[in-house]
């Protein structure tokens, strides 16, 4: 962006917050209540229209629009509106979006290190650990200094949402063991995809819209996107009727919610803390609704659409860990990366610590109220 771009944005921000006024008392007409139009912050999503996590990009929204009294309103956009699912990052530095709600993991192909926030190793701590570790452990500075220092990138990001872990996915028949998986042409993103592939599958790196299509023209031939919800959406039954929860190749993630700098900086103080802190609010009603519908649509999977539901075995997550091992061991040749995750394991040994000692046996307690109902 231009200065002279960024200096018309910022006229055009003051004008919109004090013009309005003015042009008020010279129409009397114009009743008070109206007289200070929105400021409209463009936003668009990586995700299709009807996936599940518009909904909860939606939730953000009505706290924003809510908590401002109607001075900020957001035009929620879908993937492909303005860009690509994966191009948001650079859409967002460059001004043409104001703000975007996004992953991590879907600009990794600018620099690997943006999959330690939100797909990275599993050190043993889950989502709510990693989250924690953005806030509490350092991780927010080292995003300011991949995207602002070492990219150059032009936009300030939050963190929200702590996504269980996800599925290892949909394949056509049983996989029981790590040697079962060589040859599979697989989709997943971000470090997850060096990781697979050194487990001897072939990957391909697709935004969600387009997996099951893929699927069907058998450019892939098992894949893996985020949670039973959107799975259902994307039509998942129809093309696999294997699918396999629990695995380290994404054990936590959380939603990016991004805004351009230069917009965000000319915001009063007050809407900037709306925009910052509404990402709280709305991480914790993300989970609630998470909960329920990702637990009704695996039932809904399992029963109505003749899948079958499988944990993955214990020799496959026996065999992403070794292979954890050998890229954590090649990644560690970049200072930056590194840092990072020396940051994370310095954290997750202490809080994970707390955590496991802590956490009583739930499956125990399960059987015990529901005995039969597990598959472990």
């Amino acid at each position: 962006m231009t200065d002279k771009t960024k200096l018309d944005r910022r006229s055009f921000l003051r004008r919109a917050a004090v013009g309005a006024p003015a042009a008020a008392v010279g129409g009397l007409a114009a009743p008070a209540v109206l007289a200070q139009a929105p400021i409209v912050v463009k936003m668009q999503t990586s995700w299709p229209a009807s996936d599940i996590w518009m909904d909860f990009a939606r939730e953000y929204i009505a706290r924003v629009e809510q908590m401002s009294g109607g001075r900020l309103k957001v035009d929620l956009l879908p993937a492909g509106a303005v860009v690509a699912a994966f191009q948001v990052m650079d859409a967002v530095s460059d001004g043409i979006l104001d703000a975007a709600h996004t992953v991590p993991v879907y600009w990794y192909g600018k620099h690997k290190g943006a999959s330690f926030f939100g797909t990275g190793p599993v050190w043993g701590g889950n989502a709510n650990t990693m989250l924690g570790w953005f806030y509490q452990g350092g991780g927010a500075e080292l995003y300011r200094e991949l995207t602002q220092d070492i990219l150059g990138l032009e936009v300030y990001g939050f963190m929200g949402f702590p996504m269980p872990a996800q599925p290892f996915g949909w394949f056509k028949g049983e996989v029981n063991t790590a040697a079962d998986l060589q040859g599979f042409k697989y989709r997943t993103v971000g470090l997850a995809a060096d990781l697979l592939q050194a487990m001897g599958m072939s990957v391909a790196q697709l935004p969600g819209g387009e997996i099951v299509p893929a699927m069907e023209r058998g450019v892939i031939d098992a894949f893996e996107f985020n949670n039973p919800s959107s799975d259902l959406r994307f039509g998942s039954p129809d093309v696999a009727k294997h699918y396999y929860l629990s695995s380290y190749h994404q054990a936590s993630e959380s939603f990016e919610f991004l805004f351009n700098k230069d917009f965000f900086d000319d915001l009063d103080e007050d809407l900037q803390a709306i925009l910052r802190y509404s990402v709280e609010a709305a991480s914790t009603s993300n989970t609630a609704l998470s909960m329920r519908e990702y637990s009704n649509d695996l039932q809904r999977i399992e029963n109505e659409f003749g899948v079958t539901v499988h944990r993955t075995s214990e020799d496959i997550l026996a065999a992403q860990l070794k292979a954890w091992d050998q890229l954590i061991d090649e990644l560690s040749g970049d200072d930056y990366m590194k840092r990072v995750m020396d940051s994370q394991r310095a954290w997750v040994e202490q809080v994970g610590y707390f955590e496991l000692m802590n956490a009583p046996d739930l499956a125990l307690a399960y059987n015990h109220f529901f005995p039969g109902r597990l598959k472990i």
